[in-house]
């Protein structure tokens, strides 16, 4: 496949550049979930991060909406959570004898949902319609959200009393599924330099962050990246790793005895938005197979459903998403 010359970055790309660079400094050890929130708000999706405590996950999205002009939530999800705690409810007010409406934290354009698994179904599919539709119903009312709505979701792989696995249908709503690790010795010293600095600085003013970018520059950003040239034949490649999913016999019978459901049409366009915005971030006008494989396994970990044998194997789904890359022929 030809290869067009690099074109100088624009205005919208340097300023994400800027932000890119921020970020990586107050979040040392995570470049790849930087990434991927980057990669996510201009997809215009959400984010299902797991990770053990104290990876910075929580950090992450508040340094990312610190640098927005938009409003961010925090909720810490609890197994006593009622769906109206997100979407919120009517509330009878005695001066006018009337109900109002009182709107949950859902109305943010940025909302964290904090350790999303600690509460029961009727909550976590509370998400459902605000993730799918940007919208919520309460009685007979339907609430639009605002324009730019993002939902990160983060949960520990670790502790699993007391928890409640999300759907499948909840989690195909989420745009990449990221798991995130220890960082290594140099970055842990580094981690350990920031936060004596942060403490000692706690008693003075903090500065506003040098790049605050515009919801109007999110828009547009999101705009160009997914206007990036994606060749004809690379859209068959991205199409067929999803058919791939679903027909895995035809690239032997351990992945199809491996796979029990592959991914849907939303995989297939998640994908594809997925590798245009990290081809975008990366300063280029076309994406590349390397844009793809790029972010494949944060589209596909959650959408692939492994079989009882694959799980009594140890068999985890980076590994088969991994052998599909290997085995589906690139353009």
């Amino acid at each position: 496949m030809d290869m067009p010359e690099p074109q100088p970055l624009t205005e919208l790309q340097l300023a994400f550049a800027q932000l890119r660079e921020q970020l990586q400094r107050c979040i040392i050890g995570q470049p790849h979930l930087i990434d991927c929130l980057l990669i996510a708000l201009l997809a215009d999706g959400h984010l299902l991060v797991e990770g053990a405590p104290g990876l910075a996950k929580t950090t992450a999205v508040k340094a990312l909406a610190s640098r927005i002009h938009a409003d961010f939530h925090r909720v810490q999800f609890t197994p006593d959570l009622l769906p109206a705690d997100l979407t919120g409810t009517d509330v009878f007010r005695p001066q006018s004898g009337s109900f109002e409406f009182e709107r949950g934290p859902l109305f943010h354009n940025i909302v964290l949902a904090d350790e999303i698994n600690r509460a029961p179904a009727k909550v976590q599919s509370a998400l459902l319609e605000a993730m799918a539709e940007q919208q919520i119903t309460v009685g007979r009312s339907t609430w639009h959200l605002p324009e730019l709505f993002m939902v990160m979701a983060t949960q520990n792989p670790i502790e699993q009393e007391g928890t409640f696995n999300l759907p499948e249908a909840q989690l195909d709503r989420f745009l990449m599924h990221v798991t995130i690790g220890y960082p290594d010795a140099v970055s842990e010293l580094a981690i350990l330099k920031l936060a004596r600095k942060q403490a000692s600085q706690r008693a003075h003013p903090v500065a506003a962050p040098s790049t605050m970018l515009t919801q109007a520059q999110v828009f547009a950003a999101r705009d160009a990246a997914m206007a990036v040239h994606m060749a004809p034949a690379l859209e068959e490649y991205l199409t067929q790793l999803v058919l791939a999913t679903r027909d895995a016999g035809r690239y032997g019978a351990e992945l199809k005895r491996w796979i029990a459901w592959g991914g849907s049409p939303r995989a297939t366009i998640a994908l594809d938005r997925c590798a245009r915005a990290r081809a975008w971030l990366l300063g280029r006008d076309y994406a590349l197979p390397e844009d793809v494989h790029g972010v494949a396994h944060e589209v596909l970990r959650h959408r692939v459903l492994l079989s009882y044998e694959a799980e009594a194997e140890g068999v985890r789904p980076d590994r088969v998403i991994s052998r599909l890359l290997d085995l589906v022929p690139l353009p």
